[in-house]
């Protein structure tokens, strides 16, 4: 059954546009590494290369400052979020954290267990992004 999408529900994707001034470091982090699918590769002969990767479900979050602080206290234990982080969800935060260090991503914070009931880690990653991952348990305390 198709869905009718109303105006209020008009985005069909969102797309993270992210410049990465070593391509091939930051394509083999997040795809080979973190296991995003390739959706689309595009290399010209003047130079310019994009690979879009699908990463799932996406969703914006919008936090505020407070916000940001209290997650910063409970994944890090102090204010280190970038302006733009971006999180993945996975099925073992723990196992992905240790390949991602393996693949280049510096470890900020390791697997923490928060009060929402998810397992969150800390990456400063390729391409200059700050990254979660984190793994949804269901058990919030």
């Amino acid at each position: 059954m198709a869905t009718t999408r109303s105006p209020r529900h008009q985005v069909l994707q969102m797309r993270v546009v992210v410049e990465a001034d070593d391509y091939d470091e930051a394509l083999a982090f997040y795809r080979d590494a973190l296991g995003a699918g390739e959706e689309l590769q595009i290399h010209s002969e003047a130079g310019e290369h994009v690979t879009i990767l699908d990463v799932g479900r996406a969703t914006l979050e919008i936090s505020n400052p407070a916000q940001v602080d209290m997650i910063d206290r409970v994944e890090v234990g102090h204010r280190v979020s970038p302006h733009v982080r971006v999180a993945f969800e996975v099925a073992d935060a723990a196992t992905v954290t240790e390949e991602l260090v393996r693949a280049g991503a510096e470890l900020v914070a390791p697997p923490t267990v928060t009060p929402w009931g998810s397992v969150n880690a800390r990456l400063d990653a390729p391409a200059g992004l700050q990254i979660t991952v984190f793994e949804e348990s269901g058990d919030a305390s």
